[in-house]
């Protein structure tokens, strides 16, 4: 899971009130003449495309938020990357422990346990020794392949409940153990700068760091919108998704194949080590886009009755695309 490629995102497509067309407010709004440009930034945030547009009537002002959230990005990118040796996860997987952890990382952490537990450890955190395997295998000029026995021992590695997260310390009580936040971080850095734009007194944004989140609502009759891409024609949307306040993330395991033939993706089932995900896409609208996050990517290998079981408990949606179909099946 540590490969920088646009991986839940691939299964999103503009189809935002205010991410369509050369003047997308005005396009969008009802009152046009009296709405600002938005302000736009594009970039890159843990590997995946990203974009930010606020609307303020204030361009200056902003304009600093705008940088006041790229440097929020860096600041958490330097705790949860895994492509940057000097990270505070990277320090944690090669150490096996971290002293005096970043607040950030501790919550995280706590989190991404939290969804572990939730979903019966379909999302589990340590599951990047998981990914090393894979890549042996291609490495060894040997297709990937399920190998239930050859798996086995490193699934000794894989367990969210065996590291110990404290407010000064986090610690692996297994050798071997690595942990990815691939599967939540993006969704967790979207809050966050949400928050911090909201803070700083803006009322209305779409943010995407991979993860989708509308801020506020810009006019009454057009919301803020999303749409999922049929991965097989992504000019073709199968639903588009109000997010009002709303966190959408999608998981789909074409966004990086193992294999030739794209059986094989980087989404991992923790209790058996296939590489084989249930659903061929699995988009969550949420209240935040850390449980979006988290959510699609254990959605995206469990049974449909449990995430029924699930839905049933939060205030979430899922939309689940079979691999042998091309209708999405909603839930909530």
């Amino acid at each position: 899971m540590t490969t920088a490629t646009r991986r839940r995102f691939l299964g999103i497509t503009a189809a935002s009130a205010a991410l369509l067309g050369a003047s997308p407010l005005r396009a969008a709004l009802s009152r046009p003449g009296e709405l600002p440009e938005p302000v736009v930034w594009r970039g890159i945030a843990l590997g995946a495309d990203a974009e930010m547009q606020l609307l303020h009537p204030d361009r200056a002002h902003a304009q600093r938020l705008v940088r006041l959230a790229i440097g929020e990005i860096h600041r958490l990118e330097s705790i949860f990357s895994l492509y940057r040796d000097d990270s505070a996860l990277a320090r944690l997987n090669r150490a096996g422990r971290l002293d005096a952890p970043p607040a950030d990382l501790c919550r995280l952490m706590s989190e991404a346990c939290g969804f572990a537990t939730l979903t019966d450890g379909y999302f589990d955190p340590t599951v990047q020794p998981l990914w090393r395997w894979y890549v042996r295998q291609g490495l060894s000029r040997r297709p990937p392949a399920f190998d239930p026995d050859a798996l086995r021992p490193v699934l000794n590695h894989v367990d969210h409940r065996a590291i110990q997260i404290e407010p000064d310390l986090i610690r692996f009580r297994r050798p071997a153990m690595e942990v990815t936040l691939n599967g939540i971080a993006q969704g967790y850095i979207t809050d966050r700068v949400t928050e911090l734009l909201r803070a700083n007194g803006l009322e209305h944004a779409m943010i995407d760091l991979g993860e989708a989140r509308g801020l506020g609502r810009p006019d009454a009759s057009r919301p803020w919108r999303a749409g999922l891409a049929d991965p097989s024609d992504r000019t073709r949307l199968m639903d588009t998704i109000e997010l009002d306040d709303r966190a959408l993330a999608t998981s789909g395991g074409y966004g990086t194949p193992l294999d030739d033939s794209g059986a094989l993706t980087h989404l991992f089932d923790p209790h058996t080590g296939s590489a084989m995900p249930r659903w061929r896409s699995a988009s969550v609208r949420a209240l935040d886009a850390t449980t979006a996050d988290a959510l699609s990517t254990a959605f995206a290998l469990m049974p449909e009755s449990s995430i029924r079981a699930i839905i049933s408990r939060l205030p979430v949606q899922a939309w689940l695309l079979p691999p042998d179909s091309g209708t999405l099946i909603r839930l909530g």
